[in-house]
């Protein structure tokens, strides 16, 4: 699972950056086609609920999606093939 911001949902609120136990949100440096600076996902590894939910059959945390009053962040499944990388904190 990975997550992903909806371009085209964000309004640029930054709620999710405030949030975040992981703090893997920045604050967007650059505006989108409607001239929104949409937080950027810095270290999303970092996000280790997110990742190891299918390993370890945890709970997402879901901070950040229960925050955000657009509905514009979302989990997706990533591909077999594609490669991700998990960081863990102690």
């Amino acid at each position: 699972m990975k997550l992903v911001i909806d371009q085209n949902r964000c309004k640029g609120c930054n709620l999710c950056t405030m949030v975040c136990p992981y703090r893997i949100f920045t604050s967007g440096k650059k505006a989108n086609w409607r001239g929104v600076l949409v937080p950027d996902l810095d270290r999303p590894e970092r996000c280790t609920n997110c990742r190891l939910q299918k390993m370890y059959g945890r709970t997402l945390c879901g901070m950040c999606q229960m925050t955000c009053p657009d509905q514009a962040i979302s989990w997706v499944d990533e591909k077999p093939s594609e490669p991700h990388k998990v960081e863990v904190e102690f």
